[in-house]
């Protein structure tokens, strides 16, 4: 039985421009159907989502999709998900995604992808959950984010060290999945 029922990954509705985005998007929903890892993931059925969704379902691996009504309106929903739940808010959306699952991975992605790693970050700093939080850096796509996190964030005192090292990265998958086991067990 594996260790993880469930992970959240977040990621663009774009593809980026690195062909690295989209082939990390695929090896992570193979990876997650061959360990029987269910994925929870934002519905959408194109960029890096879609990718990530074909990948595992490709792989024969089950997915839940969890999308806003406006968002499904805009007939970006993937509808060959095993599942798609549709909520109202992107606050519910959140929410839900991370009822669904036991800890979360983030890909490359813009402005959605940041506040949904934020967001878990803070839950996990105000205890409403012990989920690990993990950021996957292909081709150093989030170098400056870290580095901004390190310097500013934590070097001007707004977060403890402790709360920044909620953010497990790593530059690979299994690694930073093994990771964040590691977390899960402390």
């Amino acid at each position: 039985m594996p260790r993880f029922q469930s992970l959240c990954v977040f990621c663009g509705s774009r593809q980026g421009q690195s062909a690295a985005f989209a082939e990390a998007a695929m090896r992570a929903g193979r990876l997650l159907a061959e360990r029987g890892i269910r994925l929870v993931y934002g519905g959408g059925s194109i960029g890096l989502m879609g990718i990530l969704a074909d990948a595992c379902l490709e792989a024969g691996g089950e997915v839940t999709g969890v999308i806003t009504r406006q968002l499904m309106d805009r007939e970006v929903g993937h509808r060959g998900v095993t599942s798609l739940e549709i909520v109202e808010t992107m606050l519910e959306r959140k929410t839900r995604m991370a009822e669904l699952s036991d800890g979360f991975i983030s890909l490359p992605g813009g402005i959605g992808t940041l506040d949904e790693i934020f967001e878990m970050l803070t839950w996990t700093q105000l205890g409403i959950h012990r989920k690990p939080n993990g950021l996957l850096n292909i081709e150093g796509y989030y170098d400056s984010l870290l580095a901004f996190l390190e310097s500013s964030v934590v070097g001007q005192h707004f977060a403890a060290p402790a709360h920044r090292d909620n953010l497990l990265v790593d530059d690979s998958l299994e690694p930073l999945i093994a990771r964040m086991e590691a977390f899960a067990d402390e």
